[in-house]
């Protein structure tokens, strides 16, 4: 009788926080071009996902709002999917190589020197969809139903208090990096596929705020604001003075900044650095015991 276990089962809890280790010290070894090359398809993978959330959900207000923010978050899902398939690099869930770290495999110089390529490789990616979007004048489909979408999605992430704006950003990395901690555990793709779904729709539908998605969308209604001529406000039936507080500076202190926050708390202390100290420091304590006999 064959005992070996099945390539199907899933790892066990100390399993996957040994291989989400182990991944934090080959990422944070890779080198800088890699790293920045695989944050921008990152940043790009989630950015491309939010278009396929204003999309599903422009004039979606006839449904149920529960429903309507649902058929979003299950959209949305898509993002992440390709970052756990393609091994894209996301800040979100970078914030995991704290294991490594915990473990002292790494330095903190080098845990941070990563954080912030990626960070930065997120930003040129979705700034670098930001600009194909504009140019091909997304904003304008639906006869301005979507670029209405962008507008009043990101206005809505401006109006959070600094300390509301943490709080929830510290909700969506808990929900993200279990996500991604999950698709560790699986040893397929479709594993992985199913791992990250609705952890990813719950913190979208709930409005929860991912730094990322935000670098793609907010930046999008700012330009598309900016850009719209008279023909998209007529169809749209609006005016851009009601979206006045679309600027950058709103952006980046109200938003951008407290929600990064969060997610580092969120990802690093709530989701890494918990399973770390249940799962891993035990096991690195008896192996300090045994190398002092």
């Amino acid at each position: 009788m064959n005992n070996s276990p099945s390539p199907f089962d899933a790892s066990t809890p100390a399993n996957t926080a040994q291989k989400v280790e182990d991944a934090a010290v080959v990422k944070i070894g890779r080198d800088t071009q890699s790293t920045l090359l695989l944050a921008m398809t990152a940043g790009v993978f989630i950015g491309l996902a939010f278009i396929f959330y204003v999309v599903a959900t422009a004039g979606g207000s006839a449904l149920p709002y529960g429903l309507n923010k649902l058929i979003g978050g299950l959209c949305f899902s898509l993002g992440l999917m390709l970052v756990v398939v393609l091994g894209g690099e996301l800040f979100t869930s970078t914030v995991l190589t704290i294991t490594a770290r915990a473990s002292k495999r790494v330095t903190t110089k080098a845990l941070l020197r990563n954080w912030g390529l990626v960070y930065l490789g997120n930003f040129i990616g979705a700034m670098l969809l930001v600009g194909l979007m504009i140019t091909a004048k997304h904003y304008d489909a639906g006869h301005g139903l979507i670029g209405l979408g962008y507008m009043k999605t990101a206005q809505a992430k401006l109006h959070h208090d600094f300390f509301q704006a943490i709080a929830l950003g510290i909700m969506c990395n808990i929900m993200v990096c279990l996500a991604v901690w999950m698709a560790y555990a699986g040893r397929s793709v479709t594993d992985k596929l199913l791992a990250v779904v609705l952890p990813v729709a719950m913190f979208v539908a709930a409005g929860f705020e991912h730094c990322i998605a935000n670098m793609f969308l907010i930046p999008m209604a700012i330009i598309s604001k900016n850009m719209a001529g008279t023909e998209f406000w007529t169809s749209a039936g609006v005016s851009p003075e009601q979206f006045a507080d679309l600027t950058w500076s709103q952006f980046v202190f109200h938003n951008l900044v407290p929600v990064t926050l969060g997610n580092i708390v969120g990802g690093a202390l709530f989701v890494g650095l918990t399973y770390w100290f249940v799962y891993r420091r035990p096991l690195l304590a008896k192996q300090g015991s045994e190398a002092s006999k």
